[in-house]
């Protein structure tokens, strides 16, 4: 039996392509535009890129100024858990920042890491009030796994996500 090589050529290409073009079209259709229609109409979401890999989903999103942070994650969580499938969430959030905002989050830094080190949240609203004297609007908000920080001077704005540790169960030295 003679092996003719132009045939095994054309049907190794045609299988691949099958193969790989509709793996292709199953993580375009079933994967990546639901994700991202279901970020993309969140109120303040103006561009969403969707990167998906085996254990986590990372969103790089274009945001408006005033957009809720915490409000389009708890909408990602309910609306899209069947999308996410137990993979983590990263969000990658564009900022159009001023150098005003820029140094007022320089000079906030120490306070609101302080704050985070000693798990004391409620310092975060106080200290950043304080400090922005009615010139920066300063929104945030918390949830079990983050903190979410939202500054804006009416046309820029800056979104920090400050990740959570909770508390830990420690062992007693006379259990």
């Amino acid at each position: 039996m003679k092996l003719r090589p132009i045939p095994i050529a054309i049907t190794v290409f045609i299988t691949a392509t099958l193969l790989f073009g509709g793996w292709f079209v199953y993580r375009e259709v079933a994967m990546y535009k639901p994700i991202e229609k279901l970020v993309s109409a969140y109120q303040g979401v103006n561009n969403v890129q969707v990167d998906i890999k085996p254990n986590e989903v990372t969103l790089n999103l274009d945001l408006e100024p005033q957009t809720n942070v915490r409000g389009l994650v708890e909408h990602i969580h309910t609306d899209g858990s069947q999308y996410l499938k137990g993979k983590k969430l990263n969000l990658d959030v564009k900022n159009h920042s001023t150098d005003e905002l820029d140094d007022f989050w320089s000079s906030a830094l120490f306070t609101v890491a302080e704050a985070m080190e000693t798990r004391q949240y409620t310092q975060i609203p106080e200290q950043l009030q304080k400090m922005s004297e009615g010139k920066i609007q300063v929104d945030y908000d918390m949830d079990d796994k983050n903190v979410y920080v939202s500054l804006s001077d009416g046309e820029a704005s800056k979104f920090i996500i400050l990740p959570r540790q909770p508390a830990t169960m420690g062992v007693w030295p006379n259990a």
